[in-house]
């Protein structure tokens, strides 16, 4: 990819943890989440280039999961993932922000392009059908769950994800 690709969406959470608690959290959340034999077949299927994980562990610039490999990192301020396939160039990119009174503020930001009549028919199926925010959203919810049950705050005020 040369450029950057059209915003897609960006979804928000706020994690009753530390930068570091959700980091952790985020990092395993996104191997188990595209770590399946399952994962592995679908990316195999559509041609992405990242089709098994790699690199070291937590996510480090150069590591790749299936769909992704980690453009950049920065642990406890973000990463950003990019990804191809037949039918579409993309990036994922992960910010973690201070929201005061010891939490963290999660985004994930979607761009994405989807070139010719297959890519935008492969739009029409996974953002068009909202697949995309539904498995984003729940990906969030895993890794704030996860993070604060690192932080020891499990059971705590649930957040509302955008």
């Amino acid at each position: 990819m040369t450029s950057e690709p059209p915003f897609v969406d960006e979804h928000t959470t706020v994690v009753d943890a530390g930068a570091e608690d959700v980091w952790l959290a985020l990092a395993e959340r996104l191997d188990r989440s595209f770590g399946g034999a399952g994962a592995q077949r679908y990316a195999r299927a559509v041609g992405c280039a990242e089709w098994a994980p790699s690199g070291p562990r937590p996510l480090a610039t150069g590591s790749t999961i299936v769909g992704f490999r980690v453009v950049a990192a920065e642990p406890g301020s973000w990463l950003m993932l990019a990804g191809r396939h037949r039918y579409s160039d993309y990036t994922l990119t992960f910010r973690l922000d201070d929201a005061g009174g010891g939490r963290t503020r999660l985004r994930a930001e979607t761009r994405a392009a989807f070139p010719g009549v297959l890519g935008r028919t492969y739009r029409l199926l996974v953002i068009g059908s909202r697949g995309h925010v539904v498995g984003l959203r729940r990906l969030l919810a895993a890794t704030r769950r996860r993070a604060e049950q690192h932080a020891g705050l499990a059971g705590g005020p649930t957040a509302q994800i955008d």
